[in-house]
């Protein structure tokens, strides 16, 4: 056994719980093994896509030799950076809204809503020390993978080298993700920002925080803070936050922003960042006149970039870009027909389950197709995504302007929430389900759903898709009642409705007669 020269990682704050964090998923004693004499596959990367496809392979049963590789944190941003820490701290920020919004439930909300916020982030912080087991090197060794921990970087067109290690393979996968990039803004290195990889490293609340980007990342930690307390001002170059998702759904997010006190400069040019005594001050144009906002920490949640320095790429001929990330055909191959890609390095899907799902196709065609026969296709997905405000919007299929680009003739259903018993019942009844369903046809081709717990409720039609259910099918589901997802149920009956024409009235009328 040869020992690494390991790098020594931390987590700041180095709490009991970071600590065990570390110690789970990047341990400092780990001893790297002898590498085998080649492998079936090396992965590059331990974040989600990595972790698929190395546990995947060496888990079958097959014997196949299999080795994974990281340089920082085993989990990758899902578990460090990203889905686990941003929903714990949603979670306790939906506590607050509940609190304070509780007088028309008949209850009495407190004369003040007290937020600790350093026990906030330290249950997120217990939290995701208690879910990284999972992700470690040790759960990853018992599945039969060679762990590696150090730096890996390309030296050969079969090989890979690794703190002074070299690891032969008949296959290889790049699964080293994206990081968040430095916005192009005058003053903004100098006076200090946040991006998702540092702010759950948080122990003191802002009382004044900037948060640049209207997208998913900026808007859920916007209401986050604004509802722990944070005096939030967010801004966005486009006139409406969230601006990707169906324009209805992102308009009720939008207002329910505005509602809570989330100060919103839309239509905005950022022009620097100045480090003050009273704070960092963002100067910004908008409609023309320059104005200002003063702040004390600044959050960017837009602009990542794909993770491709330091692997020597060129010495195995796979070609890449410092923006778009490492080139991939639709079989998640790369320029090297003996290396694939997936996840966050490579495709435009920059979502947990998208990197899962992409890994298992890596799987197949890496191991399971020889000569290219049964390959499996990354367009062949169907991906919901959801963003995680209150309400959520979650999505999957296509959208009504994507149909008409694609020539595709759709109808639309919507359900209103104030249309259904349950959602009246928890008081949530501002949003909507709505199905695109092709013209002439029961066939579900996208739908996007606003509710509280929308993320939950995307996957019914998302099955519907990918089983070919139609409309009609879902209309002979039962659903039980009381619950939100009825009003899925409900668009379904509204589709069987518009098949009563008067030609069928007339039919079902002579039906009753006879009976």
């Amino acid at each position: 056994m040869a020992q690494s020269a390991l790098r020594s990682v931390t987590v700041p704050p180095m709490d009991t719980y970071n600590q065990k964090l570390v110690a789970n998923v990047h341990p400092p004693d780990w001893v790297n093994p002898k590498p085998a004499e080649c492998y079936d596959l090396v992965v590059i990367g331990a974040g989600t896509a990595g972790l698929v496809s190395a546990k995947g392979a060496a888990g079958l049963g097959l014997g196949l030799k299999v080795a994974l590789v990281e340089r920082r944190l085993m989990g990758g941003d899902c578990l460090n950076v990203g889905c686990v820490p941003s929903k714990c701290l949603i979670r306790s920020s939906r506590v607050v809204a509940d609190m304070k919004d509780a007088k028309p439930f008949g209850v009495e909300p407190p004369d003040q809503v007290k937020v600790n916020f350093p026990a906030v982030m330290e249950r997120m912080r217990r939290v995701r020390a208690r879910i990284s087991p999972i992700d470690s090197p040790a759960s990853a060794q018992k599945a039969g993978v060679d762990v590696f921990l150090g730096e890996g970087r390309f030296s050969g067109p079969d090989t890979l080298e690794v703190e002074g290690q070299t690891l032969r393979f008949k296959k290889a996968v790049i699964t080293t993700g994206a990081r968040a990039v430095e916005p192009p803004i005058e003053g903004i290195a100098a006076a200090g920002y946040l991006t998702n990889e540092t702010v759950f490293t948080l122990t003191e609340q802002p009382q004044r925080l900037g948060v640049i980007g209207g997208g998913p990342i900026g808007c859920e930690l916007a209401q986050t803070f604004r509802r722990l307390g944070s005096e939030v001002t967010l801004f966005e170059r486009a006139n409406h936050v969230l601006i990707r998702e169906d324009a209805d759904a992102a308009e009720i997010v939008q207002q329910s922003f505005i509602r809570e006190g989330v100060n919103l400069v839309l239509g905005c040019q950022l022009n620097r960042v100045e480090k003050t005594s009273a704070g960092k001050v963002i100067y910004f144009t908008r409609n023309g006149v320059e104005e200002s906002v003063t702040v004390d920490e600044i959050l960017v949640g837009a602009g990542r970039a794909p993770n491709v320095e330091g692997l020597n790429l060129e010495a195995v001929g796979v070609e890449y870009d410092q923006r778009r990330g490492v080139f991939v055909n639709d079989y998640l191959q790369t320029t090297n027909p003996k290396i694939y890609a997936a996840g966050d390095i490579c495709m435009n899907w920059k979502f947990t389950h998208a990197a899962d799902a992409a890994a298992r196709i890596v799987l197949k065609n890496t191991l399971f197709s020889p000569f290219g026969f049964g390959r499996n296709k990354l367009s062949d997905l169907v991906m919901p995504w959801a963003t995680y405000t209150d309400p959520e919007i979650a999505h999957v299929g296509l959208y009504e302007h994507e149909a008409q680009k694609q020539g595709i003739e759709i109808n639309t259903i919507k359900i209103l929430f104030d249309d259904v018993d349950r959602a009246l019942a928890d008081g949530e009844e501002d949003g909507f389900v709505k199905i695109h369903y092709q013209k002439g046809s029961d066939k579900i081709l996208g739908a996007t759903i606003v509710a509280r717990h929308a993320g939950e409720m995307i996957s019914e039609i998302t099955t519907a898709i990918v089983g070919k259910v139609g409309l009609g099918a879902l209309a002979g589901a039962i659903h039980p009642y009381p619950t939100q997802a009825e009003a899925i149920k409900k668009a379904a009956d509204a589709y069987r409705r518009t098949l009563l024409t008067p030609r069928s009235k007339m039919f079902l009328g002579w039906l009753i007669k006879l009976s």
